[in-house]
């Protein structure tokens, strides 16, 4: 055994190694969560084959999944990036754990880069899941993989600020009462299971403009259609990002 075998290394691991652990931290602990998955997996499944097996609303012509499958996948990028999210990290800043690990060798951004990377890989199980049961229900997309993709990334982004935002700002049990009603809201006018030609024109207007509007409207021109790419709502997720993730890293306090 040669000297200095056994002498310590004091110091930080290697940047990404930490920001990697971190991530696999924050992904098991979102998935342990009973209520997040409520939030992320058994709600948009749950409501993705009831509305496709059952004539509760008029989806227009065609088979009910081809309409609802992108308003779910919408849906669940919301339940996850923005609500699950933004509880989480709002009890994470009230119990003083954040105040913790912004002492610790990972950076904050570096934290805030694993929580990014724990709601992506999360996603992806999620997508993954409800394709699956879209097709076993019958669904047929069409369209551009690539403009899915952006719109699910684009989404991802403007659904993330925002709830950074929410968590950084308020207390943690009004963080947690206003993300579960916001979820509701949008759930209910945000085209995600209702069209929103259902609405007065006026409220159409207003509702267009909001981010699952734009994420599950977008989703539905690609999957349903066959557009390339809508660039319209494409732009109004780009402006919500940088928009939240913005007041995001502007307001966000600590503890």
């Amino acid at each position: 055994m040669s000297a200095g075998t056994y002498t310590p290394k004091p110091g930080a691991a290697p940047l990404p190694r930490m920001i990697g652990a971190q991530a696999v931290l924050e992904t098991k602990m979102l998935l342990r969560n009973g209520e997040q998955l409520l939030l992320t997996v058994v709600i948009p499944t749950l409501l993705l084959v009831l509305f496709s097996s059952v004539d509760i609303v008029d989806t227009g012509d065609g088979k009910a999944v081809d309409f609802l499958a992108p308003g779910i996948l919408a849906l669940a990028v919301m339940s996850t990036a923005f609500t699950g999210q933004a509880i989480a990290t709002g009890f994470e800043r009230r119990y003083g754990v954040l105040k913790r690990l912004a002492a610790s060798p990972l950076p904050r951004w570096g934290l805030m880069t694993a929580k990014t990377l724990s709601v992506l890989v999360t996603e992806i199980l999620q997508v993954i899941l409800l394709t699956v049961i879209a097709f076993a229900l019958g669904w047929s997309p069409e369209g551009n993989p690539f403009a899915v993709l952006l719109l699910l990334v684009l989404g991802t982004a403007a659904f993330s600020g925002i709830g950074l935002l929410m968590a950084g700002t308020l207390k943690a049990e009004a963080t947690l009462a206003a993300a579960n009603l916001v979820f509701l809201l949008l759930l209910i006018g945000g085209g995600v299971v209702v069209p929103l030609d259902k609405f007065p024109e006026a409220a159409q207007n207003v509702l267009g403009l909001l981010p699952i509007a734009a994420l599950s409207g977008g989703l539905r021109d690609v999957l349903q259609d066959g557009a390339m790419m809508p660039w319209g709502d494409a732009l109004i997720l780009a402006v919500w990002a940088v928009l939240g993730l913005g007041a995001a890293a502007r307001f966000f306090r600590w503890e």
